[in-house]
């Protein structure tokens, strides 16, 4: 074999083991294998973090569920001022009716006190049968007989309503009852058979003081409250 066969030789096998580093190397790397789109690569130094997920605020969310829970939840009916005992008892009717408003009674009352004054004042014994139960019409009429029976006649105003407060209430037998106070400017006359007066004056009111309980039974479908006792204040 020549010297130049050698050399040739010797540089074919250097050229081989050049080439296989380089390819095998390659072929290593190739194998790794490739990240996602959406794999983390947070572990490697310099690469992009993704975002952090936000993380609940448990007492944001407790918070806005109190609210919720307020927000759905029935709202406790508000009372007027009364005694305490009053008061409970507003409660124990507004428990047993579900459709009963203090605030409303009381203004109710107030036109049905009106009423049923005028109505006792001009003799109006239907009207006061729709307002009153039978033991307080009874009292009324005879009282409006007896002034009838007198030739007398009364010319009465009502003022105006100073106080209407609740002096007792609650739930008996049944049925609701509230007892208030009234007390009330009112100018009041009486005439006789021809027509002059014999006792008050419409120039000067009087301060009346009643008290009055009315009633309703609780398994009623009507409504309405009647006046069932009369009492002076």
């Amino acid at each position: 074999m020549t010297p130049e066969i050698v050399i040739l030789a010797m540089i074919a096998a250097f050229l081989g083991l050049r080439l296989y580093s380089v390819l095998g190397r390659r072929a290593e790397h190739e194998e790794e294998p490739i990240q996602g789109r959406f794999e983390g690569r947070q572990g490697r130094p310099g690469a992009p973090r993704l975002p952090a997920q936000p993380q609940p605020d448990t007492k944001t969310e407790a918070k806005a569920e109190d609210r919720a829970r307020m927000e759905t939840a029935p709202r406790p009916r508000e009372m007027p001022l009364a005694p305490p005992p009053a008061e409970r008892g507003l409660a124990e009717i507004a428990s047993a009716d579900r459709r009963f408003d203090a605030f409303a009674f009381l203004e109710g009352a107030r036109g049905a006190y009106r009423m049923i004054l005028e109505a006792f004042w001009k003799g109006d014994k239907a009207e006061l049968r729709q307002l009153c139960d039978a033991d307080v019409y009874g009292a009324f009429t005879s009282a409006i007989d007896a002034r009838l029976a007198a030739g007398e006649t009364l010319d009465n105003r009502l003022v105006r309503i100073e106080e209407c407060s609740v002096v007792a209430a609650g739930v008996d037998s049944g049925a609701a009852r509230i007892t208030l106070r009234f007390r009330a400017d009112i100018a009041a006359v009486t005439r006789d058979v021809a027509g002059d007066v014999i006792a008050g004056s419409l120039d000067d009111a009087v301060e009346a003081v009643d008290v009055w309980t009315f009633s309703r039974p609780l398994n009623s479908p009507d409504p309405d409250w009647l006046l069932t006792e009369t009492d002076a204040g």
